[in-house]
């Protein structure tokens, strides 16, 4: 995959989740000082505890700003503009959430196969990247957070892992790695999406 476009669609993923954080703080009534850092940990939270449990210094948006740029941005916007969220397709959000996820677990697969050569790792690593920050969010938020809910999330980011460690070991190349990753995390949630697909629940009889 061509890196400019990657890189792209890794600031409308940063985007996206920020929009969520943005969404979520708004629910709450914060302030707009609380809303960025929603915003911001949503964004950024998984890939920061994924380059510091890798060792990868400087955390990546030390190195590139401009992804701090477009999480204020991406949230004064919404801010301004998103008064009314029941004016948009309830679909758009969890769609374009998707798209970031998939992207995001790819990016976190990939950058933990460069710093170590386990896939099992890899994958916890890539499933961090994609769920970390809406697990801090949740958590700030006091919710339990979505990949301890019912939801097809987390299933997705292990299985795009997964497809991702076994194409390399099968020999091809980091670029078909990388889109195979994405495509399936991105098929499965938004076919978790479309049809409601939820995972069983463990429950205890009182």
């Amino acid at each position: 995959m061509d890196t400019s476009l990657l890189y792209f669609i890794d600031l409308f993923g940063t985007a996206v989740f920020a929009i969520s954080g943005v969404l979520l703080a708004g629910r709450l009534r914060m302030d707009p000082f609380g809303v960025i850092v929603l915003a911001g940990v949503t964004a950024i939270g998984g890939g920061t505890m994924r380059d510091i449990a890798l060792g990868a210094t400087p955390v990546f948006w030390i190195r590139d700003t401009a992804y701090l740029w477009d999480i204020l941005i991406t949230s004064v916007l919404t801010m301004l503009i998103v008064r009314r969220p029941k004016r948009i397709a309830w679909w758009i959000l969890p769609v374009c959430d998707a798209i970031g996820l998939a992207v995001f677990v790819g990016i976190g697969v990939d950058k933990s196969l460069a710093y170590q050569g386990s896939s099992f790792v890899a994958i916890i690593m890539g499933v961090l990247t994609g769920c970390g920050g809406g697990i801090i969010r949740d958590i700030l938020a006091r919710e339990i957070p979505m990949v301890l809910r019912r939801e097809v999330y987390a299933t997705a980011c292990i299985i795009g892992g997964i497809f991702h460690t076994l194409a390399i070991y099968f020999g091809y190349s980091s670029s078909v790695a990388l889109l195979s990753c994405i495509s399936a995390t991105l098929i499965i949630r938004l076919g978790a999406i479309r049809w409601h697909l939820s995972l069983p629940i463990f429950a205890l009889n009182r």
